[in-house]
């Protein structure tokens, strides 16, 4: 049966693929005619011509086909005959041509790349498949790449290159951090079609050391990590501070702010580029810039405007998107790329062309012996495609000769063809970008007439309208259609009929006389075969009393009419419609049997009323117009709520039913718009109303479904547009029989509170639904998929039961059936339930560790067998810990970490794993119970990575040819340190940095003397550990030798800074030696007045005169030792030793020390910048005034520094 219901559905399908030509035969779309004839193979369903499969998984080449009689399959393989019998791992399916290749039992998806072809042949031709080039996936690791760091100033553009492995098909590239984060882009910061990501220009944020591309290969479900990029950007703003802070306010230092630069493109590159794309395809053209202010792309077509609903923007705008190009898509595309500095263009050149596309494919073609027949192949393409034959797989020029055949360029022209002319024909074009195959077939027939209506099929149509009666038919050659009036009548000619060439009889204006039995007979010169139909002619329905024009006063009542007449055998339906639209939602509006009645008018109501009358056969359809006006004045009215309903009535009290009717009460001015029905059961619930119903306002009785076993009271409310009113008395009670119930409990399920139980439950019947006293509930279950009986039990009105003493987890049939004292309800449908779960009774074997770098991992282990999960399968659940550092060797607290994969999943990935380190992981299965046991501790271990940075560099001890270096080691070595790189180099007055040296020492060592450096000199110096995988991030630092054995050196560390403060040396300066000379001339000056005044005018208090004056400039020798010294009333006044330093810590005490230089200035405290330089200077006298906590003291004046020469 099944066998023939598939041929049944594949003949059919044919029919999508006849061509019907002028002289070719048209096959009726008819099962059983189809089963019937004899049909060369088509191709059904094929592989992808490029196939990639995943080489873990089994292959399968698909190849499906039908014909009559069945076809037969063989294929080649790379051109030569496939042999699949000599192959054990390859297998075809019955009656199908799908080939199956076994990768999973040890084949190797290599082995099998190539082009395959299927052929599809029986006794009429041979259909081919395309060439389907089999290929497997590939998803290649990363080529291992020292990556340097890349140092980059604010404001510079960069691109950070992901270079990922050549895939097949190509992986998907994402930036990501470590912490599986995508990386946010914006129209300054966004990826390339590439892969790359691009800078437009850097911002201080952007540094980072974990800037990560992955390539994803979905086909195999894998994902590559290339190694981390470091980025550190320099902040102008930092520099300027750490260069400020080591300049004399003598020096001159312009602090170039963020330059601001026009666009350049960072890609494409140079002005014009080209590029290639097939029609069809998604083109994607890009523009990315760099310049500050981030610069904005535009797009625009040269001589044309871009494809509307055909073009999007991504990327920020970056990525020109035109989806499904032709031809009318080549062009030149600009793309400007714009700030408010300028702009920058480029050009791209699009060519589309196109791989060969149908114009007109070729169409099976089935003719009757002696007939004629073409078949037609146009492609289109650029460059165009040439056309070539194939007839039955095998190329035209060297198949079998056909003499009804002859071939003219893409067409096959066919004259007097035999049954021996049936064939497959395969039409191929193809250009340089790809090929059309297409399969058409030519079939010949010899059939006798068939006629394909179905016997005495009854026609009705309405008189005075055409009448079609179909006579569907086949055979071949095409048979001869006659009509006959009656089984014996007369042949029918003449006007009042019309015959079809599909064999329709057409009686243009069916009368009721034309009412009767109609014979059609088909002949060919294989036989005659005839066939009767009945025609019924049916009166029209017409509208004999049609809706009239109203005009209505607002709030009155209006009613439409539509009386109707139609045929008896006909059942008409009627149908108002307001402005060609469904009537309102409202009951104010009654339909009745032949009329619309509107109460209470509104103005909303105004419109076209339409009455229309459908029947099976005919519709007609009235309209009328109603116009709502104003009413006229009236006095004031009081409106309410309306009174209760009185008299209550109940009669025709039935066993389910009963009517109920009832007075309105005054309405008070308002309509009624409705009566709500509640009931009390005073069986069950005495004094608790429910709802029951709601009838209209203008309806004062309604019948009542009832429910057996409920001792009725019924009251009714009237609504207006006021509000409810009181509700009225009740009605005399009603008791109705009892009766078995109608409905079982809902919700049935079946669960296990323990591994040998099953818990039962639903939900209980509530109240009147038992339907009489005595409710239970028989509670029935069996073990699924085992021949057993039902186990039944009868408990009491409860909502749960349990069964003890199952088996674990497994499944069982459950019903649940309501019963009382009157008998049973109805039998329920079963659910299925489970008994109780248990923890899972074994662990995950060949668990295996695959180490894919020093901080990723992925596990693989066994599925469990379904039967020791004992429970629903929720995942498993892979526990993992660091046992210990492989470099340190030392212990610490075990922190398990545990990840969950859920369902049926083998495999994971373990992320955030530390380098050169011990790990266990195990990994247990989880049900709904809870865990199973832990498969056996696998012991893996993380490779080497590059180390962090050194935790400390020190630079102490500075003389006046040699600096002492102390480190610290790295706190996360990742690895076996197998040395220290030190590199330095010199900067000048200039800032220019000179020649750079690099120290390699041994990884045991933490300190390290410098010698034969130049003195008064700044050093710049980089540190960095390194293991065998490679360096580590490195720590920088700078220091000054000293100027000499009596200089004073000033501290000046600024860590990681590309640029260090100038020396300059003052005392050699020409400015600085005219100054001191002019100096020493204005003292003398001034002593020669104070002699000669001093003479002239007696007793000359020059002490006095100084204390009023407070000249700074002025300052006397001291006595003690013949140092210069400053003028001040300070005390504690120090003078400044010879052969003072700063101490090799860097830091200066007051209290500590008598060299510091604090002592030498009056309100001027020695600072430290934030970067640890001093900023502490010299000074003469000053105001006294606290020191900002990073503000530079007055820098040091030469007067101060020589003082005086008096």
């Amino acid at each position: 049966m099944m066998k023939k219901k598939s041929m049944s559905a594949s003949k059919a399908s044919l029919v999508f693929f006849l061509c019907q030509m002028i002289s070719a035969l048209d096959v009726p779309l008819d099962s059983k005619l189809l089963e019937e004839l004899s049909q060369p193979p088509t191709i059904t369903q094929q592989s992808p011509k490029d196939y990639i499969i995943d080489p873990r998984e089994n292959i399968v080449i698909q190849c499906e086909a039908k014909g009559k009689p069945p076809p037969s399959f063989s294929w080649t393989r790379n051109g030569t005959h496939f042999d699949i019998d000599k192959d054990a791992q390859v297998t075809m399916k019955p009656n199908s041509g799908t080939l199956v290749i076994n990768i999973m039992n040890g084949g190797k998806a290599e082995a099998y790349e190539g082009v395959y072809q299927c052929t599809a042949r029986n006794e009429r031709g041979a259909a081919i498949s395309n060439n389907i080039v089999i290929r497997p996936s590939r998803s290649p690791l990363w080529t291992k790449e020292k990556l340097e760091p890349n140092q980059v100033r604010e404001g510079d553009s960069l691109v950070l290159h992901c270079r990922p492995p050549v895939g097949l098909p190509p992986p998907i590239i994402f930036w990501m951090d470590n912490a599986f984060q995508r990386l946010p882009q914006s129209e300054r910061v966004s990826q390339g079609l590439n892969g790359d990501l691009y800078f437009s220009n850097v911002q201080p944020e952007d540094t980072r050391e974990d800037y990560i591309c992955y390539a994803r290969f979905n086909h195999t479900q894998t994902i590559q990590q290339k190694q981390p990029i470091s980025v550190k950007v320099f902040s102008m703003d930092s520099l300027n501070d750490t260069i400020a802070a080591n300049l004399s306010d003598t020096d001159i230092y312009g602090a170039k702010p963020v330059t601001e630069r026009q666009p350049i493109l960072l890609t494409p590159t140079g002005s014009t580029s080209t590029k290639v794309e097939l029609r069809g395809n998604v083109l994607l053209l890009e523009c990315i810039a760099a310049g500050l202010p981030t610069p904005v792309i535009r797009w625009i077509k040269e001589g044309g405007e871009l494809p509307a609903n055909r073009t999007f923007f991504e990327n920020f705008k970056k990525t020109l998107k035109i989806i499904d190009v032709s031809e009318a898509d080549s062009g030149n595309y600009k793309c400007i790329a714009r700030n408010i500095l300028g702009s920058a263009h480029h050009v791209i050149s699009v060519t589309v062309k196109a791989a060969p596309y149908w114009i007109t494919a070729p169409r099976n073609l089935v003719l009757s012996p002696g007939e004629d027949g073409t078949l037609i192949c146009r492609a289109n393409g650029n460059p165009k495609p040439s056309i070539s034959w194939l007839a039955n797989g095998v190329p035209i020029a060297i198949a079998p000769e056909d003499p009804s055949r002859k071939v003219d360029g893409d067409t096959i022209i066919f004259s007097h063809v035999q049954e021996r002319s049936s064939a497959v024909y395969q039409c191929n074009a193809s250009n340089e970008y790809g090929y059309l195959l297409a399969n058409a077939f030519v079939n010949v027939l010899a059939e006798p007439p068939r006629i394909l209506t179905p016997a005495n099929k009854l026609y009705q149509v309405i008189a005075d309208s055409p009448a079609l009666l179909d006579c569907a038919y086949f055979g071949s050659p095409k048979p001869e259609i006659e009509w006959f009036r009656g089984v014996k009548g007369s042949i029918l000619r003449g006007n009042e009929y019309v015959f079809h060439d599909n064999g329709t009889l057409e009686i243009p204006v069916a009368q009721k006389d034309s009412t009767g039995t109609y014979t059609c007979v088909a002949r060919n010169e294989l036989g005659k075969v005839q066939n009767e139909v009945q025609l019924e002619v049916k009166d029209p329905t017409m509208i004999i009393k049609q809706p009239e024009y109203k005009v209505i006063q607002r709030y009155g009542q209006v009613s439409f009419e539509c009386i109707i007449k139609h045929d008896s055998t006909l059942l008409p339906t009627v149908i108002w419609l307001k402005d060609n639209d469904e009537l309102p939602e409202d009951e104010r509006f009654l339909v009745g049997k032949d009329n619309l009645t509107i109460m209470n008018v509104t103005d909303k109501d105004d419109g076209t009323y339409t009455c229309i009358v459908n029947t099976s056969l005919d519709s007609v359809s009235a309209s009328a117009v109603l116009t709502v006006v104003a009413a006229p004045p009236t006095p004031a009215i009081i409106y309410a709520r309306p009174n209760p309903p009185f008299d209550l009535e109940l009669t025709g009290q039935l066993e389910r039913s009963v009517e109920l009717s009832w007075i309105p009460g005054d309405e008070n001015n308002s309509p009624i718009t409705n009566f709500v029905i509640e009931y009390e059961d005073g069986l069950h619930e005495p004094g608790v109303w429910h709802y029951q119903t709601e009838v209209p306002g203008t309806q004062t009785t309604v019948e009542l479904k009832l429910s057996p076993y409920v001792n009725y009271s019924f009251r009714v409310i009237a609504v207006n547009e006021i509000g409810r009113s009181q509700p009225s008395e009740p009605s005399e009670q009603y008791l109705t029989k009892s009766a078995s119930p109608d409905e079982n409990p809902s919700n049935v399920k079946g669960t296990g509170s323990e591994p040998d139980n099953l818990v039962i439950t639903w939900e209980s019947l509530k109240g009147f639904q038992s339907n009489g006293p005595g409710l239970q509930y028989k509670v029935s279950w069996r073990q699924k998929d085992v021949d057993d009986e039902w186990t039944s039990v009868i408990v009491a009105n409860v909502s749960k039961y349990i069964v003890s003493g199952t088996p674990t987890f497994v499944p069982y049939e459950i019903k649940v059936q309501a019963l009382n004292d009157l008998g049973y309800a109805p039998e329920p449908s079963e659910v299925i339930g489970h008994s109780g779960e248990d923890l899972p009774m074994v662990a995950p074997g060949n668990v295996q560790v695959h180490v894919i770098n020093s901080t990723l991992a992925k596990v693989h282990w066994d599925p469990v067998p379904l039967k020791t999960v004992r429970g629903h399968l929720q995942g498993y659940k892979v526990y993992y810990w660091k046992v210990q550092s492989l470099s340190r060797r030392s212990r610490r607290h075990v922190e398990k970490k545990i990840l969950t994969f859920r369902g049926n999943k083998t495999f994971g990935m373990l992320p955030g794993l530390e380098p050169y380190s011990s790990y266990k992981l195990n990994v247990r299965v989880v049900n709904g119970k809870g865990e199973g046991p832990a498969s056996p501790d696998k012991v893996f271990k993380t490779p080497e990575g590059v180390p962090s940075s050194p935790s400390f560099l020190k630079i102490t001890n500075p003389t006046l040819d040699s600096l002492t270096l102390e480190w610290g080691s790295p706190t996360h070595p990742n690895g076996v340190l197998i040395s220290y790189i030190l590199k330095f180099q010199p900067i000048n007055n200039t800032h220019e940095l000179g020649p750079l040296v690099e120290i390699r020492i041994p990884a045991n060592e933490s300190s390290l003397i410098l010698k034969n450096l130049n003195y008064s000199t700044r050093y710049k110096f980089y540190f960095n550990a390194q293991t065998s995988v490679g360096s580590g991030s490195q720590i920088t630092e700078e220091a000054v030798t000293i100027m000499d054995e009596a200089g004073i050196l000033r501290p000046a560390v600024g860590a990681g800074k590309a640029m260090a403060s100038r020396q300059v040396d003052i005392a050699t300066q020409g400015w600085f030696i005219g100054l001191m000379c002019a100096v020493a001339l204005l003292i003398l000056i001034l002593l020669i007045v104070c002699f000669i005044r001093r003479n002239k005018g007696g007793k000359y208090p020059v002490k006095e005169k100084e204390d009023a004056h407070a000249d700074p400039e002025i300052q006397p020798m001291k006595e003690d030792d013949g140092t210069f010294g400053e003028y001040s009333d300070a005390e504690d006044h120090k003078p400044l030793k010879k052969g003072s330093r700063t101490p090799s810590d860097r830091t200066v005490k007051k209290e500590d020390s008598d060299d510091s230089l604090v002592d030498y200035g009056e309100g001027v405290n020695g600072q430290f910048n934030e970067d640890g330089s001093f900023i502490g200077q010299y000074s003469g006298k000053k105001e006294k005034e606290p020191a900002e906590g990073n503000e530079s003291s007055e820098a040091p004046s030469p007067v101060n520094a020589m003082n005086s020469f008096v």
